[in-house]
């Protein structure tokens, strides 16, 4: 199923962006979990809404645990079912879209798929809100991988061309990511990407972006060759996200315009382990976790919903037609995106590590 993502454990999202609630169904958690509720709270609401680089729209982000605990607060062996309320809907600014589709977004797509019925409101199934049931599912893989001694955090790597520094890929320190809304490892490259955020907004446009997440601690032998490989589960999960338009491992594309004497990476003995030193490859060998860091790349388009008029076609009258987009959103979604690909990373690593 589309909306089902795992394989030892099963994370299904439901919902739209203006429907009442959305959710998901979590199947195949070990019983006897505690769900830390102050973590994923708080870990929720570095993806929710509201913000000066962001979208006016508020939501709290509460997630409502309905069923799969016990008596004490522990999962019981039942599927773990979790609702979040959505509040905040202007369901109006979306009422010329079902004829007039918007470029970029999947208003077209979706109506000749669904013959029409699609819900359009936000963007419907579509909708990047439909990333917040699954940063609770990923924010609780977060709490299940750190008792196994695996990290897994990300930093916005560039927006609208402004580079955060550099940062080893063969020993990342995740300690110098600076909180915030831009998580950089560059305090003047964070205030460059929030002042490029905020002047295509000041002109009715967007930006795009790239989020770099590292995992750490992953033991060497994880994942399959050929299809299931770790790069095959992890692209899989990251290409769920709305707006990823591309994702790269280690040095990625990067790697095509080098030799091999010069991307390979030499193995070397430290502490006895197998060790390299420079982590080309981002961890990752023949779809199988060699022990370094693993290290992944998703690139996100610009914001599609802009305030420029722009061009498109009326379905009914089978003409074109110019449109002007109302109401609230992103003028870039990279700062929101951080938590999600962190979100993304960690479920399909637990799942992969179950």
């Amino acid at each position: 199923m589309s909306n089902t993502l795992g394989e030892r454990c099963r994370l299904t999202i439901f919902g739209q962006s203006h429907a009442p609630a959305i959710g998901g169904v979590i199947e195949g958690l070990p019983a006897g979990i505690a769900p830390d509720m102050a973590f994923i709270s708080d870990f929720m609401a570095r993806r929710a809404p509201g913000g000066a680089l962001s979208t006016a729209r508020k939501e709290t982000d509460a997630a409502e645990i309905v069923a799969g605990l016990n008596e004490w607060g522990r999962t019981c062996g039942a599927p773990l079912a979790f609702i979040i309320r959505n509040s905040d809907q202007h369901s109006r600014d979306y009422s010329n879209l079902r004829d007039t589709p918007r470029p970029g977004h999947a208003d077209y797509t979706a109506a000749v798929k669904y013959g029409g019925e699609n819900d359009i409101r936000g963007g419907g199934q579509f909708s990047g809100r439909l990333t917040a049931p699954l940063c609770f599912a990923g924010a609780l893989a977060m709490q299940l991988l750190k008792e196994r001694g695996i990290a897994v955090k990300a930093r916005v790597k560039s927006v609208a061309g402004i580079e955060d520094g550099p940062m080893d890929l063969a020993k990342p320190d995740l300690d110098a990511i600076i909180d915030g809304r831009l998580p950089c490892v560059d305090a003047e490259a964070a205030r460059h990407m929030a002042e490029a955020i905020e002047a295509a907004r000041a002109e009715g446009d967007s930006v795009g972006g790239v989020v770099e997440c590292f995992a750490l601690g992953l033991p060497a032998g994880l994942g399959e060759p050929m299809f299931d490989g770790v790069e095959n589960r992890l692209a899989r999960a990251l290409f769920g996200i709305p707006a990823v338009r591309g994702v790269e491992f280690g040095l990625g594309f990067e790697a095509a315009n080098l030799r091999g004497s010069q991307h390979n990476d030499a193995f070397y003995m430290e502490e006895n382990r197998v060790a390299t030193a420079a982590n080309r490859h981002g961890g990752v060998l023949g779809g199988i976790t060699s022990g370094m860091p693993v290290v992944v790349r998703a690139a996100f388009k610009p914001t599609p919903s802009i305030a420029k008029p722009q061009q498109s076609v009326s379905l009914s009258r089978r003409t074109d037609a110019e449109l002007t987009i109302h109401g609230r959103h992103d003028p870039c979604v990279v700062p929101r995106a951080v938590p999600v690909v962190e979100a993304a990373v960690a479920w399909a690593l637990y799942d992969m590590v179950l």
